[in-house]
């Protein structure tokens, strides 16, 4: 039920051919897997754990999903060393992590997202992002949480 509230949120405002998608703590792939299957344009996973970036490049095979690159790698460690941009950024941390509320800077600071590019975080209830400069929405789907921040538009002339 989450997982369609937040997409159909997603596809309301965006085209989804040709978005640059990156999913951070990717788990079993099943975000990952959903932009590919709603045609995204290009889609990166990452997840540290070997296990699960094996099952989602498998899956991705055997879904002939030729869009979707995966990657094992600590999250922290990718995102600083991080040199592309991004549509849409999703990211479903660990509800214990201790640096899942430092995310949305980090993805800020080092500029991940292209102009008016979404950084959506799930999150356990207790968080409240909505004094984050760059909040745009809070969604909530029975106990899951969604907090969407957008880039800045670029100025008009």
């Amino acid at each position: 039920m989450a997982k369609e509230g937040i997409f159909n949120v997603i596809e309301h405002t965006w085209e989804m051919d040709g978005l640059n998608i990156l999913d951070l703590f990717a788990g079993t792939g099943s975000i990952s897997l959903e932009f590919c299957s709603r045609g995204a344009g290009r889609v990166t996973a990452i997840d540290q754990n070997l296990r699960c970036t094996e099952w989602i490049q498998k899956a991705a095979r055997d879904l002939g999903f030729s869009n979707l690159s995966v990657f094992r790698h600590d999250v922290f460690h990718y995102l600083h060393s991080l040199r592309l941009r991004y549509d849409i950024i999703f990211a479903d941390p660990p509800f214990d992590l201790e640096l899942l509320p430092t995310l949305p800077d980090l993805v800020f600071s080092r500029e991940l997202l292209h102009p008016g590019g979404w950084f959506i975080l799930e999150h356990p209830g207790e968080y409240d992002f909505s004094a984050h400069p760059r909040f745009l929405t809070h969604k909530t789907y029975g106990k899951v949480h969604f907090t969407i921040f957008a880039a800045e538009e670029p100025l008009g002339d």
